[in-house]
């Protein structure tokens, strides 16, 4: 049995239920897949689409919380929502820290600057079954934005301590995290395992450099904790992606990251010029098909 959600893009989540449809309609796209390559998301939807209980930390440029695929499923910190601006109301350490907090500019508004964390958000938990847009792995979920990542996708440890910190600290178990690169950081190392040892999993892309983690170490998803899952890339014919990491020891789990169609910020900012010649083509809609690790992470985290 299938349980087939009514959003209208659907059909472009090979990911969840690969029919061999011919699904991104990107310049240079793979086109059509092989049938039930995929995370048989419809079949599990026959059992349990409800994840409202569980809270899923995005670490990442942060979210469009406003966006109307994702809004419904956000995590909200009612006692700042409900409180007073420019003052820490639950007394957490963190002021207006309603929908999570960035860590990058020291504030409470996690927005997403880029692109990348909205995306993996989609993917994660946008609104299942609205009728508007796509599913996520989860059509009910409260996602925590937490922002390190500045609108070109750079970042510093210590800021991406801190989110894992507050993430683990305001009650999120599954820790989703599409980032990379960077040498070994002990201290980064401990929070994970930390995280860990409070019951959270940490979720990792693999990286996208197409070698082999075993012998090429890839940090945060190359540590060795308990708690981490670490994800490579899969395509619609189930073969991993030509550019994705991989690793015997090192890798954990494949997922679908190729040609991965999800939600978009809602708005444009003057990044968005740069990540155009980064990516090559223009984004002009809330909704986008982007490919990488990153997206294969999400996969991962929503199941």
């Amino acid at each position: 049995a299938l349980s087939i959600p009514i959003d209208i893009h659907f059909n472009k989540l090979w990911g969840l239920h690969n029919t061999g449809q011919d699904y991104p309609l990107v310049e240079g796209g793979i086109g059509y897949g092989t049938s039930d390559a995929d995370i048989d998301a419809p079949e599990a939807w026959e059992i349990h689409t409800d994840a409202s209980s569980i809270t899923i930390a995005v670490i990442d440029t942060g979210v469009n919380y406003g966006h109307p695929d994702l809004a419904a499923n956000m995590w909200i910190n009612q006692a700042e929502l409900i409180g007073d601006p420019n003052s820490d109301d639950d007394e957490n350490g963190y002021k207006d820290d309603i929908y999570g907090y960035d860590f990058l500019n020291e504030d409470g508004d996690p927005n997403d600057d880029n692109l990348h964390g909205t995306h993996c958000a989609g993917t994660i938990g946008a609104v299942g079954n609205n009728g508007i847009g796509i599913s996520g792995v989860c059509w009910s979920v409260k996602i925590m934005a937490l922002k390190f990542l500045d609108a070109s996708g750079s970042g510093y440890t210590n800021d991406a301590i801190e989110c894992i910190n507050y993430a683990v600290d305001n009650g999120a178990k599954i820790l989703s995290n599409s980032w990379g690169g960077g040498g070994y950081s002990q201290s980064l190392k401990n929070t994970i395992e930390v995280a860990g040892i409070k019951g959270a999993l940490f979720i990792a892309a693999a990286g996208n450099d197409g070698v082999n983690n075993d012998w090429e170490h890839h940090y945060p998803s190359g540590y060795d904790c308990d708690n981490i899952i670490s994800v490579l890339s899969t395509n619609s014919d189930d073969d991993k992606s030509s550019w994705s990491n991989y690793g015997a020891n090192s890798v954990d789990i494949g997922a679908p990251g190729e040609d991965i169609f999800s939600t978009f910020p809602t708005y444009r900012t003057p990044a968005f010029i740069d990540l155009e010649s980064l990516y090559g083509r223009t984004f002009s809609t809330s909704y986008e098909t982007i490919g990488g690790t990153s997206m294969a992470a999400p996969h991962v985290a929503g199941a």
